[in-house]
């Protein structure tokens, strides 16, 4: 009687570990169906009109990819190469912009409310109707996209300019 009452309690431990053990990979830090993209080579991807919360693209290739309309809000892009992708009307608001490479970007009408865009490279990009509102840039940056800086979005009804707190002309 004793060994098998032994046997149920090791069976019935084991099985909550098991339990345990699944719950954490089921519950983890992202959302079902987020991906972790590290250093992946993602060139020309199309990522277009997708709720990408959740998603992480650190340090990867996407150069030539396409953000038209995507949910990207709150997303990290640290050091990632964007280089000449559209972000056309993409929220990337609370996103990680942070060394990230936008050089010939698009990003008419996108939104980047309250993102991270210290050190981030803004060479040749295409800003109309963007919202800067809030976003963190270095001071020769901001200058320089405040010469670029033209037109309204059309969700929050604000002037690129005023977004990026240019002095006015």
């Amino acid at each position: 009687m004793k060994i098998a009452a032994w046997f149920l309690r090791n069976f019935i431990f084991k099985a909550i570990n098991i339990l345990l053990c699944l719950s954490l990979i089921v519950f983890s830090a992202n959302p079902v169906g987020a991906d972790v993209y590290v250093k992946a080579f993602l060139e020309g991807s199309d990522f277009s009109g997708r709720s990408l919360q959740g998603y992480q693209f650190n340090e990867s290739d996407l150069r030539n990819s396409s953000f038209v309309n995507a949910d990207a809000q709150g997303v990290s892009f640290f050091a990632a190469n964007m280089k000449e992708s559209n972000l056309t009307g993409a929220n990337l608001s609370n996103s990680t912009l942070d060394n990230a490479r936008l050089d010939k970007a698009n990003l008419t009408n996108a939104l980047l409310e309250g993102a991270f865009a210290y050190g981030t490279s803004f060479n040749n990009v295409i800003i109309d109707g963007a919202d800067f509102t809030d976003v963190d840039l270095r001071p020769p940056v901001r200058q320089k996209l405040c010469q670029l800086a033209k037109g309204q979005n059309p969700k929050t009804k604000r002037l690129t300019r005023e977004t990026l707190e240019c002095e006015q002309p």
